[in-house]
């Protein structure tokens, strides 16, 4: 899970160049979010300010779900933006500016953008129609291999596989195929350089390449869990890569382990990960690095994921004030994962930050609403017990009444 989707064109890119890059990436330090086209229209249930062409089902399904994970009730406009999206056959892409047209061959549906709206229709319920129908159209792209790709019929890759896996879970639903075998396929040899890692996908030769983010989603994948998770139950065996021995296929269990070795690892020294784009410089991946820590508490190693979650905390604001909600949701999804408090994540209260990016959520309304009818009620009494005391000839001056502002979620 990672914060912007990629351009068609990108993707093309890294097919030239010949690398296995997954199909989103996170805004690197320095960059800028995509800016609205002069005619974009923004809908006003939609969450953040950028040209939602290539992330707008992505990011507002993020937003919906890290709300829901700390008790804050969305916006019926933002989960309705998000149900509305949807094509007849259940499918999602990636942005729809005409929603009430029907979807034909034109529509560029994925699996990216299907599965998140799964699990953040889920999470804010009522909509279990429509991600049902999510689920049985996801189901029919699955692959013969037991993954999915990116697209419908494209080769099957880790990222793809994870998030899929992630929407059935939210389901109860299981694939046809099992999807673990290819995970753990695509595991990297311990010993190896990068062992323990996931590939995104073989290149063409068939190689594997160790690769973070789609480790991360890996792991996610291979325990069955969703972009929503707490920590896991700390395992018996010490966090590191281990093989299955005579030659058997790693276990799901093996590729979750071997997969958070690998991650925990790259994470010692410096305590997050860093980008590595093609023709890019070095730099910190904040949101990969997020995505890390998710799947290290996931699977129970919360004591490895301190050192990279003090790393976001310290560090991690400014890039998600930058890039927008789905930042904001991978932070307060990494910090409800460690059992940490989001509104406190280094000074900043990222709820109120990703609240801020979209419509205000029921929750927070309801509290408005309930403040100002008690500051009436209050105003109401005030002046009753004045008009009392003045015909009683109790000698009242002003009364004061005050009230301790609440911090809106």
């Amino acid at each position: 899970m990672t914060v912007l989707r990629r351009t068609a064109g990108a993707l093309a890119a890294t097919a030239v160049i010949g690398t296995a890059t997954p199909a989103t990436t996170a805004l690197a330090a320095g960059s800028t979010a995509p800016s609205p086209s002069a005619s974009a229209v923004l809908p006003s249930g939609l969450y953040g300010s950028s040209d939602p062409k290539f992330d707008g089902v992505w990011r507002q399904s993020l937003a919906l779900l890290a709300q829901r994970a700390v008790g804050v009730t969305p916006a019926v406009k933002a989960v309705d933006w998000l149900a509305g999206q949807q094509c007849a056959n259940g499918a999602f892409a990636a942005f729809r500016a005409e929603p009430t047209a029907a979807c034909d061959a034109k529509v560029a549906v994925d699996t990216n953008s299907t599965a998140a709206a799964v699990q953040a229709l889920k999470a804010a319920g009522g909509h279990d129609a429509a991600a049902d129908r999510a689920v049985t159209w996801l189901k029919a792209q699955q692959n013969k291999d037991g993954g999915w790709g990116y697209t419908p019929g494209s080769p099957s890759d880790t990222n793809s596989t994870g998030v899929v896996v992630g929407a059935l879970a939210a389901t109860g639903e299981s694939a046809d195929r099992s999807p673990y075998d290819l995970l753990a396929k695509w595991s990297l040899p311990c010993g190896q350089d990068g062992g323990g890692a996931l590939a995104y996908q073989p290149d063409k030769q068939g190689k594997l390449a160790a690769n973070a983010d789609a480790t991360a989603a890996g792991v996610l994948g291979a325990l069955g869990k969703g972009f929503v998770t707490t920590a896991g139950k700390t395992p018996a065996k010490a966090p590191a890569c281990a093989g299955a021995g005579s030659g058997k296929a790693l276990a799901r269990e093996d590729v979750a382990r071997n997969g958070a070795a690998y991650l925990a690892d790259a994470m010692s020294k410096a305590g997050h990960l860093v980008s590595a784009l093609p023709g890019a410089t070095p730099q910190p991946d904040y949101g990969n690095t997020a995505d890390a820590v998710v799947a290290l508490a996931a699977q129970g190693w919360t004591e490895q994921a301190r050192k990279p979650y003090a790393w976001l905390a310290a560090h991690a604001a400014p890039w998600a004030e930058q890039s927008g909600p789905a930042a904001y949701a991978e932070l307060i999804l990494a910090a409800h994962a460690m059992g940490a408090d989001p509104r406190d994540f280094g000074g900043t209260n990222l709820v109120t930050a990703l609240n801020a990016t979209g419509p205000a959520p029921r929750a927070a309304v309801g509290k408005q609403a309930e403040k100002h009818s008690q500051a009436k009620k209050s105003g109401n009494s005030v002046w009753w017990i004045v008009g009392t005391g003045l015909v009683a000839g109790i000698g009242i001056g002003f009364l004061f009444s005050g009230r301790r502002k609440q911090q809106q979620p």
